[in-house]
This record gives structure tokens, sequence and C-alpha cells, in this order.
């Protein structure tokens, strides 16, 4: 009797979840409302609750929690037992750009599949983030994305707060992108998907796809990346009849002189990945191409990740294990990267002609691609990507605990952290900002700085009781450097987290700091002869009196020495300190 009550259980629970999902019951022309899309996974995880569990981590601009699906043959749903267990998480972002939602009516299919089936894999456990963006995905329209072919209605790019949150991942201007950070770091993935829509040219495929950029990647993890995986989701990708492409990146305007690779730096979620040093992807479907073909090809594209997770869960670890340390002992770290234009492959690539007719608008010649002229032919793929600008790592990086936002993020990030237990004068390296460029127009809520330059300087620092000590000795030395460096694409130093640094607090009254010159000239020659110095160099300088005030000013014990002062410190030598 028992065993038959079991077996009309999961009768019963199969039989709930034959009911379809809102895309299936629109014909497969409508996308999930958040709502419908939560209730889904809610029923899911109480049909299937042995094998799945919804979790919620901390909260949106929205004021919703963030919701993650985890589904667990084993029915084990702690991340720090799995990964003693020697199992493989693969984790999937839907809806950063609720516009763009294949990948939210996908992933409840594939869940919903996985689970009525009974094949959910033995050593992959697979993470769903159902909608990231929840904010958005309220502001539902069916214009906001003027090229896109369906569905009827869907949600907006930017979140309650106007950021697009694929430029947020480290800046972290919105709770979204704690939550996410906080999933991700209890999770850490060793493969990552998020899902989106193109924009650009028109062409045959109904799927382009974004990895990592292999050569900002670590190469433990590059090697596998470019030699199985990829070469691996194309050629089953198009045994499905979804053959890809890369994304389709003209270097004009049109496909047929050529595509770049895509580098995507650590404020996008797949560079964010590649700081913890996780392999990820993000798949654009094509917008031109129906609704239903673009949610099928996600469906089978995660399909395919899982079949090659399950068949190289052991390689997979055993790379991230290998590739954690290497990057524990790692040495020099690029921060920008440029496009090495000499070097490319020939791709083969399924287009259509690129055709010239007058606007009906203007008059004006305007460009279409002619669908009545498929083409097949070889284009030219750049792809090759080479560091502009390194650093050697520091011993340690010393943080004041007044920027508390840095602290937390590290925190946030699974960063080692100690502070220091007393008041110490340390011998630090300390930047000095001798240039940059800051925009004249906001970009996602900041004025962005770059081209940062740097003068280091040797000194003797002041620091306190309860700062904070970062040993650069780390799996995550990657997320370290690329933050805390100011000269880095995307530091907290160029997304303004001290732009307080950049203004002088001090001056002085020329009338009275004239004696002071003259009385520090006199007892202090080798400051004379500077300026005499300076002054035989600098015509202009020796005729202009105010300049060589200020010379002596800033050249002496008067002068702020924090006023431009990276407040960060490079501990260079391994000192003994007093830390907890």
């Amino acid at each position: 009797m028992k065993r038959l009550f079991l077996l009309l259980l999961i009768f019963i629970n199969m039989e709930t979840f034959a009911q379809q999902t809102p895309f299936e019951l629109s014909n497969k022309k409508e996308t999930t409302t958040y709502e419908a899309a939560i209730s889904f996974y809610q029923d899911l995880a109480k049909a299937f609750p042995q094998q799945s569990k919804l979790f919620t981590y901390g909260s949106t601009d929205f004021g919703k929690p963030l919701h993650l699906l985890v589904l667990s043959k084993k029915g084990v749903f702690d991340p720090t037992t799995l990964r003693k267990n020697n199992k493989r998480i693969f984790l999937i972002n839907n809806g950063i750009h609720p516009g763009e939602p294949e990948g939210i009516d996908a992933s409840m299919m594939f869940a919903r599949d996985l689970l009525k089936s009974n094949k959910l894999p033995e050593d992959v456990v697979i993470c769903i983030i159902p909608v990231y963006n929840i904010d958005g995905s309220h502001n539902r329209s069916g214009t906001s994305r003027a090229n896109q072919n369906g569905p009827v209605a869907y949600g907006f790019r930017g979140n309650s707060k106007n950021y697009d949150l694929n430029r947020d991942f480290i800046k972290t201007d919105s709770k979204n992108s704690q939550a996410f950070q906080q999933i991700f770091n209890t999770w850490q993935p060793e493969i990552f998907v998020d899902t989106h829509t193109s924009n650009g040219a028109d062409y045959q495929y109904t799927m382009t796809l974004i990895p990592t950029q292999k050569d900002k990647l670590n190469p433990i993890l590059s090697a596998y990346l470019t030699k199985t995986m990829v070469p691996d989701l194309y050629s089953q990708m198009k045994g499905k009849n979804y053959e890809l492409i890369p994304y389709v990146n003209s270097i004009n305007e049109t496909p047929d002189a050529g595509i770049t690779g895509y580098i995507e730096s650590p404020r996008y979620s797949t560079g964010y990945a590649a700081l913890h040093n996780s392999i990820g992807f993000m798949p654009e479907t094509h917008m031109l191409k129906s609704f239903d073909k673009r949610v099928e090809s996600t469906y089978k594209l995660l399909q395919t990740y899982v079949d090659i997770i399950v068949r190289d869960a052991k390689i997979i670890g055993e790379n991230k294990r290998k590739a954690d340390e290497f990057t524990a002992q790692q040495q020099d770290f690029p921060l920008d990267w440029k496009l090495n234009r000499s070097v490319y492959d020939s791709i083969e690539f399924k287009g259509y002609a690129a055709k010239y007719k007058p606007s009906e608008i203007s008059g004006v010649d305007r460009l279409y691609y002619d669908r009545n002229e498929p083409y097949t032919k070889k284009i030219k793929y750049w792809d090759k990507f080479e560091p502009s600008l390194t650093v050697t790592k520091p011993i340690a990086y010393v943080i004041p605990k007044a920027w508390s936002k840095v602290i937390e993020l590290l925190k946030l990030n699974n960063v080692n952290m100690q502070q220091l237990t007393a008041d110490a004068k340390l011998d630090l390296e300390m930047y000095y900002i001798g240039d940059m460029k800051t925009a004249t127009r906001p970009y996602e809520g900041h004025y962005q700085h770059s081209a940062v330059t740097l003068n280091p300087v040797d000194q003797k620092v002041q620091f306190y009781a309860g700062d904070y000590v970062v040993y650069v000795n780390q799996p995550n030395n990657r997320y370290i450097v690329e933050t805390l460096e100011p000269q880095a694409i995307d530091s907290f130093f160029n997304w303004n987290f001290f732009d307080s640094v950049l203004g002088q607090k001090e001056g002085y009254s020329s009338y009275v700091f004239e004696d002071t010159a003259a009385d520090l000239l006199k007892k202090y020659p080798d400051l004379k002869q500077k300026l005499e110095a300076e002054k035989a160099k600098n015509p202009d300088f020796a005729k202009n009196g105010r300049a060589q005030l200020d010379f002596v000013y800033k050249n002496s014990d008067y002068y702020e020495k924090t006023y431009m002062r990276y407040p960060i410190g490079r501990l260079k030598q391994d000192i003994k300190l007093n830390l907890k």
C-alpha cells in the first residue's frame, strides 16, 4: 500500500507539471511575467521537493529578493557540501535585460522537463536565477525594443533606478548586484551563462555566442574553453539545427568586411565571472528571428551546456582547482587589453546581401539586408587580444576602514581580509594620481575616469587599529587587483569611489606665505637649489612669482600629503604586522 501511495504521489506531481508555461499557452508568442515565473518555480519546488529547492537572496531595488532555483539529483542543497562531494555548479542568469526574455521562458521549460523526466545529472547541480532585473520586468511594453521581432510584451532594459545591470558588477550601485554577488560567491559556479538577445546586422543564424574572451581568461581554463567546450557547443548545436556563430561585432557597417571578438571588462557579468575563474558565456539570440525559434534555440543550448558539463565534470573541476592555485601564486596581472589587428582567422559566415535603396523617410540611401539573397562565404575574424597595461601585485594592500563600500564589496566576493590590532606607521608604496581623463557626461550614473597615470612614492603612512590588510595570495587575486589598482579599466577608482581625494582641503594666503617661504629657502638649501633649477629650466616659470611661491609650498611640509593620493597603500616587503 505504501509503495502504491508513493507511485500515486509521483504520478500526481508529474501530472501537476504537465501544465504549460505562459509561453507555451500563448502559442509561443508571449513571455511570462515575473509573478507567473516565480509562482511556476514555487509550484515546481513543491512538486519535486527531493530534487529542487527555491532560495531567496538579499533584495533588489524593486524591494523583492532574488530567487534561485537549485536542481540537485541527490537532494543536497548546501553549496559547501556539494563542493566537498566534487559536484559541478552550473549557474544560469536570466532577464538581466528583461526585453531579451528568451532565457526566462526556456529555463522554466528546461527545469520542468528535467524534473518530470527524472533526468537530472548526477554530478552537476543546476542553479537558475528566474529573473534578475525584477524591476525592469515589471516595466512591460511591446515597443521599447524597436528592432525586435516579439514577444507581444516584455520588460525594459533599465531597472527601477534606470541602471543597466549588465554594467553594475563592479560599482554595485544596485541592490540587485549585491544579491547576485551573494549568489555567485555562495555557489561559486564553474560554468556561468547569462542569456541575451542581440542587436545589429541581419544574418541567417538564430544564435550567436560570446564566450569569456580566451586571452583574458586564465590560461588553464582558456585551453579547455577553446579546444574542447566551444568546438563541442558549435558541433552539437549544429546537429540540433541551430548553428552558432561568434557574436557579430562588425568592424564596418555590415559583417562582410569581418567581425571582431568581444572583450568583456569586469563591469559585465561574464567579465565579472572571469575574475573568479568561472568560464562565462553570453548567448545572444538574433532579434529578427521569431520569438519561438529564439526560445527553442536557447532551450537547446542549455541542454547542450549540461551535456558537456556532465561529460567533462571531472576535468572542469580539476581545471578550476588548478586555475585558482595558479591565480593565488600569479605575480603579474593585465589590467587592460587591445585587439591585435594583424592576426585573424577566416570563418564561414552565412549572411544576407547588404544593399542600399532610397529611404522612404529622407530619400537618402539606406542600408537593408535582402533575405532573398542569402550567401555563405569566408569572412575575417579578429580575436587576438593582448595586454596593454600590466601591474605586478604587492604583498598586500592596506585599506583604511573608512572606505566602507570597498570593504563590503571585498567581503561579498570572498576576499580574505585581516585587521590591524593597533595603530602603526607602515612603509608603503603610495600612488599619487598624476593625470586622468574624466567623462563630461555621466555613464551609468558616474563620471568615469580613464587613462589614469600614477606617480608611485615610498612613504611611511599612519594607519590605525581596525584598518584592513588584504594579502594578494588568494584565488580571488584577480578581483582584488583589478578593483584596487586605480589604473585598471573597471577599478573602484575609475568608478569614482575615491573622488574625495581629488579635492585639496587646505591652501595659503600669498601675502602671509611669502615670509614663510623665504624662511624655508634659508633653512633648507636643497629646496632653494630645487627652485633655482626649475627657474633655469623654465623661463615662463622664472617670470611668474605666484608659480614660484606655489612651487615652494608644494615642496614643503605645509602641502597636504593626502591631496591626489590614492588612499590604499601597497605593502611591498613581507614584514610582520599585528593582525587579527
